[in-house]
């Protein structure tokens, strides 16, 4: 719903603030007074192409800016998470800006975004229905989407889309297993010389470290035996070793705990000492004895690595790389064996869902034949209360290409004159009885207010040629729109003027030479000597009061 509106240095208009309501807003004035203005920069909020004669003149730039309550739209939620925005306190701010120079820029809650963000948000924020703005009754996804609404369809809808997804999940798979399987058959071969290469090697995850330590090992053999000799004397042989002072220690701290027995500690320390001395000489002890050189085993460590190496030049930086890449490469390989098994499941699996999709379809096209007969008598009697007797409207069907809306093209084809065949909507219809054709159109797929997401509607020029009874029915067609959506709503009638829920009179005035468009909200009595004008023309006469009041009380509530 549309909150406040700000327009600046547009057009007529210099600055003019105004703040809408819930209900039916109706906006009023002289011919030429710059009512469409207001439903034109609500039109650049929604992504309308800018124009930089639009900017009043001697002014930089023109600025509109419209806060929009959204709190009743996930869907609006859904639209703007990708670009990264956020819904601030349940309020969407929305501004545009037209430089003189021609270019413009468009703003998302303060944050710069791209026209073509502001035509995908449109749809959830409000339809405008003028001479110059259609948005959606032309587009044929919208009037399927209609005629599903009224049809109550949502649920069947729902499930053949899920239908369809399935179906083409599936077709993509087949798809892409065909492609591929080609080229990997050319593969094959090379898989399986690199399957055969790795398994011959017999590779250990880790192993080449042990095989490097051993290298060094026999690389040295000769420094190692000297260093661990010299050790083992040191610790054990030698006529001052560790072990010997070690026990030659143990001895003086024996007898002075006999004399001390707070020294039992460092006793105990010692003697640990010698068990850990003596562990370290025979484990040095054994060590040497393993020591030999061997050529012939160092000649077979040095073959290892170099395989090794060779593999991982090949498939990777270490042997468990090269583990890894051979569980790909079996992956591949039993995929290859066993792509034939799976494209003939894929194809069943895709008979099978095609069946599903096609089943669901039918019952969706039978149903939309129904809704469709039924719209078209609703929308034809919606017509003849709108000054357009005779009119035929017509839902054509025709198959199309499966899509997750079914298998059904939908156009809405129209008549406006005696005789003539039906044809789509922007080719025959003039811009005043596409308004009144939305009007019908959004009349007969109202719902009560809290059963649907509530929008902005906007409608310019939908009294166009009409009056007396006509008009009366335009009225009360706005009105009860109004019980589920926000209307807007341009008039020069005063019979519809009558039902508004909060009427708004746009003027002209002079001031400092130049002329501005101002907008003012009117109270009981503005609205009664409004619609007296309206009644009466430039002179307000006491018997256009007075029409003007039983008006009002006729169509009030």
């Amino acid at each position: 719903m549309l909150l406040e509106l700000v327009v600046e240095n547009y057009a007529v208009v210099e600055r003019l603030r105004v703040r809408f309501h819930e209900g039916l807003n109706l906006l009023t004035g002289e011919t030429g007074s710059g009512k469409s203005i207001v439903v034109d920069a609500l039109g650049l909020l929604l992504g309308a192409r800018a124009s930089a004669e639009a900017v009043r003149t001697g002014e930089t730039r023109a600025r509109v800016a419209g806060i929009f309550d959204v709190r009743e739209s996930p869907r609006l939620r859904e639209a703007l998470d990708p670009a990264g925005l956020e819904m601030e306190d349940g309020e969407l701010l929305i501004e545009r800006e037209i430089l003189a120079g021609g270019k413009s820029r468009a703003f998302v809650n303060s944050r710069p975004v791209s026209a073509a963000l502001l035509k995908d948000l449109a749809p959830l924020l409000a339809d405008i229905h003028g001479q110059h703005e259609q948005q959606l009754l032309f587009s044929v996804e919208a009037q399927r989407e209609m005629l599903d609404l009224f049809g109550g369809h949502r649920e069947l809808l729902e499930a053949t889309a899920g239908a369809y997804r399935a179906w083409r999940a599936a077709a993509a798979e087949l798809e892409e297993l065909a492609r591929t399987e080609q080229e990997k058959l050319r593969l094959l071969d090379l898989w399986s010389f690199q399957r055969k290469e790795i398994e011959s090697a017999g590779l250990v995850a880790g192993e080449e470290a042990g095989l490097e330590n051993e290298r060094r090992v026999l690389q040295n053999v000769q420094r190692i035996e000297e260093a661990a000799q010299a050790a083992y004397t040191a610790i054990y042989d030698g006529q001052q070793s560790a072990l010997t002072l070690a026990r030659t220690a143990a001895k003086r701290v024996e007898e002075l705990c006999r004399m001390d027995n707070s020294l039992a500690a460092m006793r105990e320390h010692l003697q640990a000492a010698d068990l850990s001395l003596l562990e370290l000489a025979y484990g040095l002890r054994d060590y040497l004895s393993r020591l030999e050189a061997n050529p012939g085993r160092l000649e077979e460590v040095e073959t290892r690595l170099a395989a090794i190496d060779r593999l991982k030049r090949k498939y990777g930086a270490s042997s468990a790389e090269i583990l890894a890449f051979l569980d790909e490469v079996r992956g591949q390989m039993e995929a290859v064996e066993h792509a034939g098994e799976r494209m003939e499941s894929l194809r069943a699996e895709q008979q099978r869902l095609a069946a599903g999709f096609e089943k669901l379809a039918r019952e969706l096209s039978a149903r939309r034949q129904a809704a469709a007969r039924k719209l078209e008598k609703r929308v034809e009697g919606e017509l003849a209360q709108l000054a357009m007797e005779g009119t035929v409207f017509r839902v054509e069907m025709q198959p199309a290409a499966w899509s997750a809306a079914g298998t059904d093209s939908i156009e809405y084809l129209v008549s406006p004159n005696l005789g003539e065949a039906p044809r789509p909507l922007e080719k025959v219809a003039s811009g005043g009885e596409i308004s009144r054709l939305a009007l019908a159109l959004k009349t007969c797929l109202a719902a009560p207010r809290g059963q649907a997401a509530p929008r902005t509607l906007v409608f310019d020029e939908v009294d166009s040629g009409v009056g007396g009874s006509a008009a009366e029915g335009i009225g009360r067609r706005l009105k009860k729109l109004a019980a589920a959506s926000q209307v807007l709503c341009v008039t020069h009638l005063p019979q519809i003027a009558s039902f508004a829920d909060h009427h708004y009179r746009v003027e002209k005035q002079e001031s400092k030479g130049r002329t501005a468009a101002a907008i003012e909200e009117l109270d009981a009595g503005g609205r009664t000597k409004e619609i007296g004008r309206m009644l009466s023309g430039h002179k307000l006469t006491p018997e256009a009061l007075k029409h003007a009041e039983q008006l009002i009380r006729m169509n009030a509530g």
